[in-house]
């Protein structure tokens, strides 16, 4: 039984990621789609049997074959399925949770998935059989400009730095030690997912790369890849 992961890849969840939703500004996300999948196809390179997708709220259960989400409230009639095909009676995936199988779909990945919140992370890894990679899926500050849906609060670029700062480095201890009220006021929705991911890792030997550090919509969108020895 699995309780550490061998990879964990962190990216965001925009929609505008999906360049059928992007349509004609599929232009402006094509860099984080590069590094999004740079930083998955690293975490899938031990070979992973099982993995685990966690992101979203806590208490939204787990999520496997048959499940999925769609894009239709973006516009764009495109399913998503999470882990095989869609079945009727399935249940629907978060964005987070939509977006990352997304991902692991173009990364071509055809092991078993798992969806999970921040809160059930744990205990996903802890009934995993062989090598589990995490991909960790969560946005950072909604207010990083004045545009952005929360409009601009100083501390959202600061903040944003901190957890880049730590993804890089690899550094478990400083993403449990976030504080979840600011992480909520500045509209940080992975906040919550970087916590139990560095929870989980806190006092493991992590090495840390990070792909990306933008906020190309007033949103920050952090990307990066742990391997963990």
């Amino acid at each position: 039984m699995s309780s550490v992961p061998a990879a964990v890849a962190f990216c965001p969840c925009p929609p505008l990621l999906v360049p059928e939703v992007a349509g004609r500004a599929a232009q402006d996300t094509a860099d984080l789609r590069v590094a999004c999948a740079s930083a998955v196809d690293a975490a899938l390179t031990p070979g992973p049997e099982v993995v685990v997708v966690v992101g979203g709220e806590d208490g939204c259960g787990r999520f496997g074959d048959g499940d999925g989400g769609d894009l239709r409230g973006f516009g764009v009639d495109l399913d998503v399925p999470f882990a095989g095909p869609l079945r009727p009676g399935g249940r629907r995936t978060p964005l987070a949770h939509t977006i990352g199988a997304w991902l692991l779909d173009r990364a071509g990945y055809r092991g078993v998935r798992v969806g999970v919140g921040p809160g059930d992370l744990a205990g996903a890894l802890a009934g995993s059989p062989g090598t589990v990679a995490v991909l960790a899926v969560g946005d950072g500050s909604a207010r990083r400009s004045l545009k952005a849906p929360g409009s601009l609060d100083a501390a959202a670029q600061p903040h944003d730095d901190a957890v880049a700062a730590a993804l890089d480095a690899g550094d478990p201890g400083a993403l449990a030690a976030l504080d979840p009220a600011e992480g909520a006021r500045l509209l940080a929705a992975g906040v919550p997912t970087w916590r139990a991911v560095g929870a989980l890792l806190t006092g493991r030997e992590v090495g840390g790369r990070l792909h990306a550090h933008e906020a190309p919509f007033g949103v920050g969108y952090l990307v990066a890849d742990w391997s963990v020895r």
